[in-house]
């Protein structure tokens, strides 16, 4: 739940998609380019939303810490973050269905050997290997689409894109909490196989080849491997600082790392011919505006509900089923107001919304730091779904219209690229950071609540052992029942201490976004949009 649905400007990749070849696919072959594109997609969208309602279950499987818990996900999302773009790019060059279609194939094989994963090491290292797949495969079947449908017949292509994502998005977290209720964990990888091997079949016998008007540039390789250096080095650092210590060589070398590939990254970009991100688009106030908003908002929103589902699951008890379902609410009111808040820039403008929008957010966040242990669903957490998912709804249409307007149409696909890799290293860094918060949170908590509770020394001894799981840590052996119910009491209540702080930074977040649009978008349109000759005179 990391990443909920579909990151921004998700429609507009499609839309502005680089070098679309009209008429070069045959008419009998785009309902099957439609399919692949959708069912491929499809995996990596019931992947991202799978993985955080099996998580308490791997954990207690493979006995994992917390925090190795946090890199089952952050393996995965980091290498697709920091690689998107540039898996865009190589379809672009050595041909859209031929990356695509390696993307499918990473991303079956290394699902397989998540199941088969023994340890959870073994399963971060599959899961790293699945973000490299997801790279080439979430661009691909975006860019099939854009290849395949001339632009009189792309609109509807969209539209049927939207809706399967959007039931997807429903249906993923459910069906993944299903199969870890009625059989494994495991099974939210396996169902990814008999999807993979659909789509290459349909790719293999139906979608024909393409490739950029752009193919002959140059790959942005030196980009790509600064921005995984910089990405991966800060969250390992933050990840690893609560079991490690902020003293650590392998922590402090690591922030090094992050920081050096970060200024690498800003360096690199300014000299290479195609960057992954043209810095002269940072001058224009409405896209870098838009940019510091998504940064902010899905750092609050990806940071936030990555605790969600272990609240619900390892503290209020819920099934995974039931937690899986949590959020359908949000999903639902975003789809059934998309067509309402699409209409707000024009209007009001992209500034009144986008202040609005995460706002309401903000009070999403901060009623979900209300329920305490023992929440019902319906009064203790409906109403910041409900809230939340309100704002974000105001927020997204707005969002990505202000990105395309910023630019001019030549730049729309590039400005549409930046804004969904922001989106999703945005959520990368704060799960990690967030992480970090929750572990300090926990841990004095449970400390203060052992004094309280005048816990023997080889119960707090024990619990010490335990801290790293959080709130799957296991009860003390050999105690008697009203202590183990004091204990189990106290770390779900440390737990809850350290979700409040968790939401509570997720409502800053998201009030600074509003700030951040406030300040920097103007309600009007975005005059004398740069041409690509004068952003690569800019680069250069």
């Amino acid at each position: 739940m990391a990443q909920i649905g579909k990151a921004p400007c998700d429609d507009t990749l499609i839309l502005h998609g680089a070098g679309a070849q009209e008429g070069a696919c045959p008419e009998a072959s785009k309902p099957w380019v439609l399919a692949a594109a959708v069912v491929g997609s499809s995996m990596a969208f019931i992947d991202g939303t799978v993985v955080n309602v099996a998580l308490p279950a791997i954990q207690a499987d493979l006995l994992a810490t917390a925090f190795q818990a946090q890199w089952v996900v952050e393996s995965y999302a980091l290498l697709l973050a920091a690689l998107l773009l540039v898996g865009g790019a190589l379809g672009d060059h050595y041909g859209r269905r031929r990356i695509f279609a390696i993307g499918v194939g990473i991303f079956a094989v290394s699902s397989v050997a998540c199941a088969l994963a023994a340890n959870v090491q073994q399963l971060i290292a599959a899961r790293a290997v699945q973000g490299i797949g997801g790279a080439l495969l979430v661009p691909g079947s975006l860019a099939l689409i854009s290849a395949a449908f001339p632009e009189k017949e792309r609109g509807k292509a969209i539209g049927t894109w939207s809706g399967f994502s959007g039931i997807t998005a429903a249906v993923g977290p459910v069906l993944g909490g299903f199969l870890v209720d009625h059989f494994s964990w495991t099974w939210a990888f396996l169902v990814n196989v008999p999807m993979a091997l659909l789509v290459l079949w349909i790719v293999w016998r139906h979608v024909p080849e393409s490739r950029g008007a752009s193919a002959g540039g140059g790959l942005d390789l030196w980009g790509a491997l600064l921005a995984t250096a910089g990405l991966g080095g800060i969250v390992y650092a933050f990840i690893e600082a609560p079991t490690q210590g902020w003293r650590s060589p392998a922590v402090l070398a690591a922030l090094a790392i992050g920081v050096l590939g970060s200024v690498g990254f800003v360096a690199a970009e300014r000299r290479v011919r195609t960057p992954m991100l043209p810095l002269g688009l940072l001058r224009i106030g409405n896209f870098s505006g838009a940019n510091l908003l998504t940064l902010l908002l899905y750092a609050a929103l990806g940071g936030g509900l990555y605790f969600f589902p272990l609240n619900l699951i390892q503290v209020q008890g819920y099934s995974a089923t039931v937690a899986g379902a949590a959020l359908l609410p949000f999903i639902f009111i975003m789809f059934a107001l998309s067509g309402w808040a699409g209409q707000l820039v024009d209007r009001f403008g992209p500034r009144m919304p986008l202040v609005v929008g995460p706002a309401i957010a903000a009070v999403g966040f901060a009623l979900f730091a209300v329920p305490g242990v023992g929440a019902s669903y319906w009064t203790g957490f409906l109403p910041a779904v409900v809230v939340l998912g309100f704002g974000m709804t105001v927020t997204v249409a707005p969002l990505t219209t202000t990105v395309m307007n910023a630019v001019g149409p030549e730049l729309a696909g590039v400005a549409s690229g930046v804004n969904n890799a922001v989106s999703r290293a945005a959520a990368v860094l704060a799960i990690a950071v967030f992480g970090a918060v929750m572990a300090w949170a926990f841990d004095a908590a449970l400390a203060s609540s052992l004094r309280d509770m005048g816990a023997s020394a080889q119960v707090s001894a024990f619990l010490e052992g335990e801290r790293s799981k959080l709130a799957g840590a296991v009860m003390p052996p050999g105690v008697d029942a009203a202590t183990a119910t004091a204990v189990k009491r106290a770390v779900a209540e440390s737990f809850v201490a350290g979700f409040r702080w968790v939401m509570l930074l997720s409502a800053g977040l998201a009030v600074l976004s509003a700030v951040s649009a406030w300040w920097m978008i103007r309600g009007g349109p975005a005059a004398g949009s740069p041409s690509i000759k004068k952003t690569e005179s800019v680069n250069s």
